[in-house]
């Protein structure tokens, strides 16, 4: 921790000192706003002005709907140093953003359980992703040696993933959830955002040797199913009625204890030494089973209210606050990121190959587009890598850039390719329990 955040958590501290304090709670309500910098306010207003306005940017046209995700970075740009310079950076806002970044991989896990993914579709999706990961690792080693000032495994992991929430519900609206792609689609899109979490993990712990590594990571897994299995197995009545009489009442037990659980293997994986991201999927993979019901639709969408209505659009507003425009847009940075789409295309496209026989050319072209589609899980890859100092800011920025464009360019070309070319008629065999609703 350096000496500006240090300084900046002195406010802090005082505030909370001051709640012992015997004056009234609104004398003690104005101290504690007084605590905090007036700049400080309203550079988090300024956030959620650009957050709510992502919100609405992104469906004010009815037939141009863009991805939230980019609307919201574009913003920070806006209002951040390399733009309008009317907001900046904090201790405050660095702290909402990292809780943002641990749900926008809490509900990454969650999603893993919730798409019911047919069993040969993720075996299937795997493979493709291992072939992904070998050939992404081998242009990471490339680059890395041509001068590129990013480790190999950052590039590596980058390339293989694939942003699964933002194009479910353009699978949705386009009708092809129902359909071999459909289901291609999901599994390619559950290995692309499993499997880069936990090799990003072993690689980012840094702090025990590589077998050591991977025994922790071992025993972190295996207490994750058993924390899953308990939530799935003990269920006492009592514990079970005090959690549905409050779902529709200010005590949200359900939500409180989802969110206990959060905490929990966060904190975890911080003290064992892997980062703390991976305990934020582990907590969404076993919130994702507990929820595993009817019933748990209703707490799923009040956790999609703290997380997507407030925390995870703070976290992609302070990442375009923090993105180097200047260096994507110098001559490099621009070949860079043109550079970073096209292996985007190659590295992640790759994986389709094993669906050519069943899919057919034109919807195989079609999954290739749609798994090279990543952003989320790249702009937090990059934010860990240049904190860590694995990869420098002007080359995070191109990789960024190149993740902004691919959500905007390779799912309508995607859909494109498969217009006409994707039937609902009958599955391949080992496709038979996908569902057809999602």
């Amino acid at each position: 921790m350096d000496t500006t955040t240090r300084r900046a958590e002195v406010p802090a501290r005082s505030a909370v000192r001051v709640v012992s304090d015997t004056r009234p709670v609104s004398a003690i309500g104005s101290t504690c706003f007084a605590a905090a910098p007036l700049a400080d306010v309203g550079s988090l207003v300024l956030v959620l002005l650009a957050s709510s306005l992502g919100a609405l940017l992104s469906r004010f046209h009815r037939r141009i709907v863009l991805p939230t995700v980019v609307v919201e970075i574009v913003l920070g740009i806006v209002i951040g140093p390399e733009g309008l310079g009317i907001a900046e950076v904090d201790s405050y806002l660095t702290f909402l953003a990292n809780i943002g970044l641990a749900f926008l991989f809490f509900f990454a896990g969650l999603e893993v359980v919730e798409k019911r993914v047919p069993r040969q579709a993720l075996v299937r999706g795997t493979a493709g992703w291992a072939i992904s990961i070998a050939v992404g690792l081998v242009v990471g080693v490339l680059l890395h040696g041509a001068g590129l000032d990013a480790e190999w495994w950052v590039i590596g992991v980058a390339l293989t993933t694939t942003a699964l929430g933002t194009l479910v519900p353009i699978l949705g609206d386009a009708g092809l959830l129902p359909t071999r792609l459909g289901a291609a689609v999901l599994g390619t899109g559950v290995a692309g955002e499993f499997w880069p979490i936990v090799v990003i993990s072993v690689f980012l712990t840094g702090v025990y040797g590589a077998v050591a590594e991977v025994l922790l990571l071992l025993g972190f897994g295996a207490l994750v199913v058993a924390a899953a299995a308990t939530a799935l197995r003990v269920r006492p009545p009592r514990v079970l009625h005090v959690l549905q009489e409050t779902v529709h009442t200010t005590g949200q037990a359900a939500v409180r204890l989802c969110l206990l659980v959060l905490g929990a293997l966060v904190l975890l994986a911080f003290d064992v030494g892997f980062d703390f991201v991976l305990g934020a999927f582990a907590a969404g993979l076993v919130v994702g089973l507990a929820l595993d019901s009817p019933e748990g639709k209703v707490v799923r969408m009040r956790l999609e209210g703290i997380g997507f209505g407030f925390v995870i659009p703070i976290y992609f507003v302070v990442t375009g606050m923090n993105f180097d425009l200047d260096s994507l847009l110098s001559a490099t940075g621009l070949a860079l990121a043109a550079l970073f789409l096209a292996l985007l295309l190659v590295v992640r496209g790759m994986s389709s190959l094993l669906w050519l026989r069943e899919l057919g050319a034109r919807p195989t072209v079609a999954l290739a587009l749609f798994g090279a589609t990543g952003l989320p899980l790249i702009v937090a890859i990059v934010g860990i890598g240049v904190e860590r100092g694995a990869i420098a800011g002007d080359v995070g920025a191109s990789l960024v850039g190149a993740g902004m464009i691919s959500v905007l360019l390779f799912p309508l070309l995607a859909i494109r390719a498969a217009s006409g070319a994707v039937t609902t008629g009958p599955r391949d065999p080992a496709l038979a329990d996908a569902p057809d609703e999602y």
